[in-house]
This record gives structure tokens, C-alpha cells and sequence, in this order.
């Protein structure tokens, strides 16, 4: 049962992700919202509508407890700023200078860079399986940022970068949150984790230095969109899996977020994807499907936590 949740819960939160891209390359695009703004307004508010929950439904002296303990106060403020910071600016970064379904795509290698990591620890070997999925993986992001040519990328090179580092900043943050949710509930982790990568980024880009004068109704129908089910619910729902899942398990089976991203690229901001784009996308979505199916071989994650 306990399984089943997990499963469910990164699925919708991976969702919500997906599209909450694809919404915010609309913010970027259409309604010229700065990138490191919205970042940092999310996170602050989504941090503090989590706390909140917390407060009215479960033990809130969590809240406040976890400061009181250095051995996890120390972690949660790097979790903050490496992890949650880390998966949300360099996500975005890459949006804005690419779109939404390349950066999600990238983001989601981030398995294979687990699986790089459990064989660098000695927590696993290296297996015909994992030698696919990584082949599948380099395939998938030569059709995609290159679109079948050498000669030029589909993608700027900055979006690749700045994607390339989200998939880095993921899986740092599938792997370093698990002993801090062994003692503490998943909202207290996730929102003061966005408190705290909020705070960091407000001293370089106060939230506060916004004309709202040009905001219409779409404007905030999107950022409450957003900030709610693209940031709080997502971030919440992927981190409570990790309870009941492997590592490895939740970052595979958010697979349903590039597919997600790429749907609404398509479809709702109609920018084109060419047929090799596809076969990248195919690529990356069998390895993710591989390694999910994959269930036996992934025990050896939760050791390496």
C-alpha cells in the first residue's frame, strides 16, 4: 500500500512539474517575467504555505525543531540552497533560453547520473542494463539538442547548460534529502528548503523589485498555477515518495514529467519539434521505462542513502 502512494504521489507531482515548465516558459515569453523573480517568489511563497500545512494538519513543533539540532539544521540549509535552489534556478535558466520540454528531458537524466554515482561509491556494478540505458541516454540527447546535424544545434548552447546542470542538481537532491526525512515529515524538509533557497536568492534579486502594473488576470492565474501545483504540491508530493520508494525508483518513474513538458510544448505553445527531436524524446523515454521496469535492481539505492 505504502508502494502504491509513493508511486502515485511522484506521479502527480511529476506532472504538475512538467507543466508547470511549459507555464512558465508562457510567463517568460508572453508576459516577460524575469526568470530569477519567479524563481525566487515561488519558492518563498510555496516554502511558506508548506510550513502552513504542516502547522494545521500534523506536529508543528517540527517546524521550529528541526533549527535546534546541528547535524540536521547544517544539511538542511545545503539541501536548501545545493538541492532545492539548485533543481529550481538551473531549471528555469534552461526554459528561458531553450523551452520547457528540453529542459525537462535533460533534467531526467539525472537517473543515469544516480546510477554513475552508485557505481563510483561501489554501492552497485555496472550491469548490460545500465550500459543500455546510458547508450540510450546520449542517444537521446544527440537527436534532441542537435536535432539529427552536427553542424548546428536545435537548442542554444546555454539551455543545454544550464539543463545539463539541472539533471546534476536532481539527483543531488533525490539522494541527499533521504536522512533528513527519516526525521523529520517531507513538509518541514520541502518548505523550509524553499524558505531557505528563496532567502539566498532575494539578496540578489528582491522579489519586491517587480513592476505589477502589466500583470493581467492570465498573469496570476499563471503564477498561482505555479507557485501551488508546479512548485508546493510537485516538490512535496516527489520528496514524500522517497518514504516509501528507492531513490532511483522516484526519479525514474517521473517520467511522466518530460512527457508531461514535451505534450504541452507541442501542443499548447505549438513550437515545432522536429522528427529526430522525437527520437531523442523516444530514446530518453525508453531508458526511463527500462530502468523503472527494472525493480530488482534497485535496492542498491537505498544503501547508498
Amino acid at each position: 500500500m505504502n508502494r502504491q502512494k509513493g508511486i502515485v504521489l511522484v506521479l502527480i507531482g511529476a506532472v504538475f512539474w512538467g507543466i508547470g515548465g511549459t507555464v512558465s516558459k508562457k510567463l517568460f515569453q508572453q508576459y516577460a517575467i524575469d526568470v530569477d523573480w519567479l524563481v525566487t517568489t515561488r519558492l518563498l511563497i510555496a516554502g511558506v504555505l508548506l510550513l502552513g500545512v504542516q502547522y494545521f494538519t500534523k506536529d508543528r513543533s517540527q517546524i521550529f525543531r528541526v533549527w535546534k539540532n546541528r547535524r540536521v539544521a547544517i544539511p538542511l540549509v545545503i539541501f536548501g540552497l545545493i538541492g532545492m535552489l539548485g533543481v529550481q534556478y538551473t531549471y528555469m535558466a534552461s526554459i528561458e533560453h531553450g523551452n520547457a520540454a528540453v529542459a525537462t528531458l535533460l533534467q531526467y537524466l539525472a537517473p543515469v547520473m544516480i546510477i554513475i554515482y552508485l557505481l563510483l561509491r561501489k554501492q552497485s556494478i555496472l550491469t548490460r542494463g545500465d550500459m543500455l540505458t546510458v547508450s540510450l541516454a546520449l542517444l537521446g540527447c544527440f537527436f534532441l539538442l542537435t536535432n539529427g546535424s552536427l553542424s548546428q544545434l536545435s537548442v542554444p548552447p546555454l539551455a543545454i547548460i544550464w539543463g545539463f546542470l539541472s539533471g546534476v542538481a536532481l539527483a543531488f537532491y533525490t539522494l541527499y534529502a533521504i536522512p533528513l526525512l527519516k526525521q523529520f515529515d517531507s513538509l518541514v524538509i520541502v518548505g523550509w528548503a524553499m524558505i531557505i533557497g528563496g532567502i539566498a536568492l532575494s539578496l540578489i534579486h528582491p522579489p519586491w523589485q517587480i513592476n505589477l502594473s502589466n500583470f493581467t488576470l492570465d498573469t496570476y492565474l499563471y503564477l498561482v498555477f505555479v507557485i501551488i501545483f508546479g512548485t508546493m504540491i510537485a516538490f512535496w508530493f516527489y520528496i514524500e515518495s522517497l518514504q516509501s520508494l528507492a531513490p532511483k525508483e522516484s526519479s525514474l518513474l517521473g517520467s511522466v514529467e518530460p512527457l508531461a513538458a514535451v505534450l504541452t510544448t507541442v501542443f499548447w505553445l505549438k513550437e515545432p519539434f522536429g522528427i529526430y527531436q522525437w527520437l531523442g524524446t523516444l530514446f530518453i523515454m525508453i531508458m526511463i521505462v527500462i530502468l523503472a521496469m527494472n525493480k530488482g535492481k534497485s535496492s542498491d539505492n537505498r544503501e547508498a542513502t
